[in-house]
């Protein structure tokens, strides 16, 4: 049996407003939306992964703070960390982690995307 990607399902107060977010930071490509259940569904192509982001009610419960177990974030890899943080500031990112080394040849930032998503921009060197 092989397994494929096809898709990150997120959920949204405002769908549309989220989906424009992944739309201008990071280049993705808006997809035809569709409705699931009654609730606007948004699909954006972001470089290869396809996210749905789902319409929710007021009452839907957040996430929590992390840590936490299950999906925690969202993982992006950059060439240059220091340009991609200076990119995406100028578009009114904000940054929760600055950049910083994890370890020899990793270096990491996270920001907040729309709906408290955590968003790792991940620049991989090789260690020296």
């Amino acid at each position: 049996m092989a397994y494929t990607w096809d898709h990150l399902h997120l959920r949204s107060l405002d769908p549309e407003t989220a989906a424009q977010f992944y739309l201008a930071m990071f280049g993705a490509t808006k997809l035809p939306s569709t409705e699931a259940n009654g609730m606007l569904r948004c699909i954006v192509d972001l470089q290869g992964l396809k996210l749905f982001i789902e319409q929710v009610t007021p009452e839907t419960p957040s996430a929590p703070e992390p840590p936490y177990r299950g999906l925690e974030h969202l993982g992006l890899a950059v060439n240059n960390l220091d340009q991609a943080v200076s990119d995406l500031e100028s578009k009114g990112a904000e940054f929760l982690v600055p950049p910083r080394t994890a370890r020899p040849g990793i270096r990491i930032a996270f920001l907040r995307g729309p709906d408290n998503v955590r968003i790792e921009l991940v620049e991989r060197t090789a260690a020296e």
